[in-house]
């Protein structure tokens, strides 16, 4: 792993693993609130990876293969 790498997972993972796991530890419902903040994560990232990838290249340039 490169030094960018190490610095991503220990400035942003590890705290968000660290998060989610607090907020399911809190949550009596059997961790559903982890759950769910998990699925939003994830979904907002993909939807950043979209519209950035989008903009970034223009709306018709056709990927390169």
């Amino acid at each position: 792993m490169t030094p960018a790498s190490l610095i991503f997972w220990a400035i942003f993972v590890l705290p968000l693993i660290a998060f989610l796991v607090w907020i399911m530890r809190q949550d009596k419902r059997k961790g559903k609130l982890g759950l769910i903040v998990l699925t939003v994560i994830v979904v907002g990232v993909i939807i950043y990876m979209y519209w950035n990838h989008m903009f970034q290249n223009g709306a018709t340039t056709p990927l390169p293969q």
